[in-house]
């Protein structure tokens, strides 16, 4: 894909942000007042750029019908896989990019630093941070689900979530861990796992 000037990109990336925000494109106007221009032909002509090199289309003669078609990928480039026991064939180039912000920058997820090995089956070790996001609304939890899962009069606490015998069954991933079993009234979904941050760098 051809590459951006300048002027393309800083309208292309205006196009992005405001698609990604509002669900819809804005109008030719706004882009003028982004842009700090007082003429459409500027704009315009960057459209036409941004068109032919295939990031964007729309509907001729309709208003706000931009689109994206080809977006910039963000974040940290993923090269491929590697192997923690036996050789695989080495990385040269990037495959996709890893976006971590959109992860760690969600205004509802949150952190919680995990204290012990309970979790460590699921490769989730004491000190890292689980990353977690809210449960939706009528959101249904799968069998085997990890949440953090407040009991009443117990605590909080990370498991994997199961229902059994009209009871809640916590269950760690390590057997010096025995599972809690509760009754569903007592149980309060504080969050569920979309991942783990690690710092290695204080790893003794």
């Amino acid at each position: 894909m051809k590459p951006l000037t300048a002027a393309q990109k800083e309208l292309y990336d205006y196009l992005v942000e405001h698609i990604e925000k509002f669900q819809y494109s804005p109008t030719i106007r706004e882009m003028m007042r982004a842009m700090h221009l007082s003429s459409p032909a500027p704009i315009q002509a960057r459209l036409g750029r941004l068109r032919s090199k295939g990031y964007i289309d729309w509907e001729d003669g309709q208003a706000r019908t931009f689109k994206i078609i080809s977006q910039t990928q963000k974040g940290l480039a993923v090269y491929g896989a590697i192997a923690a026991g036996g050789l695989v064939e080495p990385f040269t180039s990037v495959s996709s990019k890893l976006d971590l912000p959109s992860l760690l920058n969600k205004p509802d997820f949150f952190a919680l630093r995990v204290n012990d090995e309970s979790m460590k089956g699921d490769f989730i070790a004491r000190g890292d941070y689980a990353i977690m996001r809210p449960l939706l609304a009528d959101e249904e939890l799968k069998e085997g689900e990890i949440v953090a899962v407040e009991v009443k009069e117990v605590g909080v606490t990370l498991k994997r979530l199961y229902n059994e015998r009209g009871l809640i069954v916590l269950k760690a991933f390590n057997s010096l861990y025995p599972p809690i079993e509760t009754n569903p009234e007592k149980v309060t979904i504080k969050g569920i796992l979309v991942g783990v941050w690690r710092d290695v760098q204080n790893i003794s």
